[in-house]
């Protein structure tokens, strides 16, 4: 073996036993210790993936990149994935995919609209904004939080071209109804599936239903590469899109090393370019530079082995708190799944009812004294921002739900990094909650 094989293998032995010293056998402490909303979860594999990737110091994207690329595919069932630096990122090229010259008269322009929702994270909808489209914004259920079916059906116009929703929380949306919308007008839809990697409606994986989907892989979400994302595509000339808009807006697809791919790289015209200008170097879309490092994808690659265990763990812990809270539903509106689908959760959400003798802010702030983590339901009505109240936009009948869940709803976690000491402390602090302590009379 090479003397540079034996030191990568020496270095790789110790990065295990660095792991092991470092991060093994961390006992939890209900009185030190906080109850994470979400958070990474790892082994030694991730940090041997990952200090094997710098090694070869190629730092932008390269074989690990290329791996987790054909392993998604794979495991989606589709044929294109790209990855990006982030699912914010993936929001955006996909979006500003479908406004893509190349796809003639379904190009979209400014002024078209876009079905979406406020109830949600701000980077579904800034993609919309940032395109000079027009985000058309309807009302949510309360307990599965997602489009309700009616408003969507009633919020087509002429002018409506794309739906671009997240399956909020791990929880599908209505693709009964939507992908019916999608067939009856000609629409564009977008599966933002950044919180809902592994959830199936009717046995069929989310994240494979629309024309592009996207995936984020930062640490609170069902596996992680620190920062990242993913577009995918079953869509040829969608993924050649897609491939450009994250590369420089470059007109060549060829892989990173590779040249001369489609045979004619000095041979074509080009808008007004001289005739065989080199096709590298042609732009045939304002694009970004939104790629990956190979060190990412290197823990992704790890991460993506362990995802069948994860979605296990999060269902089990979801059901665990479930039982734990279902004597409260007098007080709370406790999370549910939408017909015909099998969420893999991303957090346990919970809205305080009306009239149930206290508010979010109480609740929060108690199981916040008591270490446990909590979050609003992102942006909770996204229109009352500061960056988004002056947006071009258009409402469908009411915000109701929207506003009550900016004010009542919040989420706790359930991902795999919860275990059964942790789900105890949880159990027993709804309990003093619910008898009617509260975070003022608690000795810090």
């Amino acid at each position: 073996m090479p003397d540079s094989a034996m030191l990568r293998a020496e270095i790789l032995r110790l990065v295990s036993q660095y792991y092991r010293e470092k991060f093994e056998n961390k006992l939890f402490d209900p009185s030190r210790d906080l109850v994470h909303y979400a958070g990474r979860v790892f082994d030694e594999e991730e940090l041997r993936y990952l200090i094997d990737a710098s090694l070869d110091f190629y730092l932008t994207a390269n074989r690990y990149a290329e791996r987790f690329e054909a392993e998604f595919t794979e495991y989606l069932d589709l044929s294109n994935a790209f990855l990006v630096n982030s699912g914010s990122s993936a929001n955006l090229v996909a979006m500003t995919a479908l406004t893509s010259p190349k796809l003639g008269d379904r190009r979209l322009k400014p002024g078209d609209e876009v079905l979406t929702v406020a109830a949600g994270f701000p980077t579904t909808v800034a993609p919309i904004v940032q395109n000079q489209l027009v985000p058309v914004f309807v009302d949510v259920n309360l307990g599965d939080y997602t489009a309700i079916p009616e408003r969507l059906a009633g919020a087509v116009s002429p002018r409506t071209r794309a739906i671009m929703m997240a399956h909020t929380m791990g929880v599908p949306f209505n693709l009964d109804v939507v992908l019916d919308l999608v067939k009856t007008h000609n629409l564009w839809l977008i599966e933002d599936n950044c919180d809902a990697l592994g959830s199936q409606y009717r046995e069929q994986l989310t994240g494979t239903f629309g024309h592009l989907s996207t995936f984020s892989f930062y640490p609170a979400h069902h596996i992680t590469m620190g920062e990242g994302g993913c577009v995918v595509t079953d869509d040829e000339l969608m993924a050649r899109i897609v491939r450009s808009i994250r590369d420089w807006g470059r007109d060549c697809y060829c892989a990173g090393g590779e040249n001369n791919t489609c045979g004619k790289r000095f041979s074509q015209q080009f808008g007004t370019l001289p005739f065989g200008y080199d096709h590298k170097y042609v732009y045939s879309h304002i694009g970004y530079n939104l790629k990956v490092t190979d060190m990412q994808a290197a823990i992704g690659c790890a991460q993506l082995k362990k995802l069948p265990s994860f979605i296990a763990k999060r269902k089990a812990n979801f059901q665990a708190l479930m039982e734990m809270l279902k004597p409260y539903e007098d007080r709370l509106i406790l999370p549910r799944a939408t017909e015909h689908s099998s969420p893999s959760w991303f957090g346990f959400v919970i809205t305080v009812r009306e009239g149930s003798g206290f508010s979010r802010n109480d609740l929060t702030r108690f199981l916040e004294t008591n270490r446990i983590e909590t979050r609003n339901l992102f942006s909770g009505n996204l229109l009352c921002h500061p960056a988004y109240e002056a947006i071009p936009h258009r409402v469908v009948g009411d915000l109701k739900n929207t506003d009550f869940i900016m004010n009542n709803t919040f989420f706790i976690g359930v991902y795999p990094g919860i275990d059964d000491n942790q789900l105890e402390h949880i159990a027993t602090t709804f309990k003093r909650f619910m008898r009617g302590e509260r975070a003022d009379t608690i000795e810090i």
